[in-house]
């Protein structure tokens, strides 16, 4: 695999000098440092980039890109994430690309880049070290010997020519594969990257491109992964065994969050998936997210009461501002009901069953786009666009919830071994703001085509 990384440094706000190429530059604008990390048969690469502004100029980060060119192995998607930097995971855009040129060492390339609000580098300013991972969509191992960046022998910082940097489209740093020069000035072989997304404050966003359950890119982006104790369902079933990151709706290259729930017959024998924010994040404005709920088993003999479930909640359930607003799917119903059944329900007090509910005998196997919208002194639910139920003034949020995803087993009421999936393709949050579903939808497929697979700019994020 060998692999260019192309850093997209975008800046927001202040209006920084923009550098012009002219004959009388000698020295490179920018110097890209490189460290490894990893042996070259690994399960995702590793490389860690610094990107040092050496114009004698402010430079806005928005112009700048580096490029990190790799060997995608028997033509397998790839993807990336960011692990650790002191910019804000969430200011870093990741996408990779075809190469315009392929060579037997470099076929592709990752190119990184930044919101509006990652700011501006000093003269001689850094963005400091930049942890990444680059791995195969469907998991399998990689070998990076044959890629064009990688370099098993600096695993401390060093510079590399082998990564390039472009400053306003111009290649100025770096000797890329097939030809690429250092930049003069004259953007040899350079694309112009793609305009940054400039994300509005108060949203979450993400794409769930992770490699695992135990991905660190998972804290770093507000993530928990549940296990252990606890309830709904079967007790301290809670496992992180059951959440993987499979390749997404269309097979593009994308992910999304695959929750399982799989069962025995017995408590012991069972395993409860749940996917949650950190921190409380949501009050008022619109949660929105993309996903599959199964009406049959992935395997095994059908018959389970199955919870397949988007909602938020509060922290603390003996809160006196308790809140949670629920989508609950189940496809053979639960409860003494028949299914399927979709529950659409606001909370007041989990402990008093103070509530107001709405059951909605729909079949709904198959992706749809869920949509919550607290404003306005009321709460709507709706599914691919219809409101479904409108709950009044009373049950409105009272404080801030997290943002949860499950899939769990209400009872057990027969004996052998079945498993159910529900997917998150992506989740989109807008605090204070109201936003359609397509709305929503359209910003998340922006985000995508950008490579920008995490966003938060919710107060207190940083």
């Amino acid at each position: 695999m060998i692999v260019s990384v192309v850093v997209l440094l975008a800046a927001a706000g202040a209006a920084a000098y923009r550098w012009w190429p002219s004959d009388k530059d000698s020295a490179a604008p920018l110097t890209v440092r490189y460290r490894t990390e990893g042996p070259a048969e690994t399960d995702a690469a590793k490389p860690w980039l610094e990107v040092i502004n050496t114009s004698g100029k402010p430079v806005d980060l928005a112009d700048v890109t580096v490029r990190y060119h790799y060997t995608a192995d028997d033509g397998a998607q790839f993807a990336a994430n960011c692990v650790q930097t002191s910019l804000d995971c969430s200011r870093i855009t990741l996408r990779t690309a075809a190469a315009q040129k392929a060579g037997p060492k470099a076929d592709r390339y990752l190119e990184i880049g930044f919101t509006g609000e990652a700011g501006t580098l000093k003269p001689g300013g850094t963005t400091q070290a930049i942890g990444l991972q680059l791995y195969r969509v469907d998991h399998k191992g990689l070998d990076q010997s044959d890629d064009y960046s990688f370099d098993a022998e600096k695993t401390s910082y060093q510079e590399s020519e082998r990564v390039t940097a472009y400053l306003d489209g111009a290649q100025v740093w770096g000797e890329g594969p097939q030809g690429e020069t250092t930049g003069s000035g004259g953007g040899v072989n350079a694309q112009a990257p793609a305009e940054a997304v400039r994300p509005p404050a108060g949203l979450l966003f993400d794409d769930f491109a992770y490699t695992g359950p135990e991905d660190p890119s998972l804290a770093a982006n507000g993530w928990v992964v549940r296990s252990g104790a606890g309830g709904p369902g079967i007790e301290d079933s809670w496992s992180a065994k059951g959440v993987t990151f499979p390749a997404g709706e269309n097979d593009d290259g994308g992910q999304a969050l695959r929750l399982e729930a799989r069962t025995d017959g017995t408590a012991k024998g069972t395993v409860q998936s749940e996917f949650h924010t950190a921190r409380p994040v949501f009050r008022e404005g619109t949660l929105v997210a993309r996903v599959y709920f199964s009406d049959e088993p992935a395997n095994g003999q059908d018959g389970d009461h199955v919870s397949q479930s988007v909602f938020a909640i509060s922290p603390d359930h003996e809160s006196e501002k308790y809140s949670e607003l629920d989508f609950e799917y189940m496809a053979n119903g639960g409860w003494g009901r028949y299914g399927p059944i979709l529950d659409t329900t606001s909370w007041r007090s989990s402990d008093l069953g103070d509530r107001v509910t709405q059951p909605h005998q729909l079949k709904l196997g198959g992706w749809h786009t869920l949509a919550m919208t607290a404003a306005d002194g009321k709460v709507t639910y709706s599914v691919d666009g219809k409101v479904l139920f409108t709950s009044g003034k009373k049950y409105l949020p009272r404080e801030p919830m997290s943002v949860n995803f499950s899939n769990w087993f209400i009872d057990l009421p027969f004996k052998g071994n079945r498993s159910w999936v529900m997917n998150v393709d992506w989740v989109y949050l807008s605090s204070g703001r109201t936003v359609s579903p397509d709305d929503a939808a359209k910003a998340a497929a922006d985000f995508a085509a950008a490579g920008t697979s995490h966003v938060n700019t919710l107060a207190g994020s940083d």
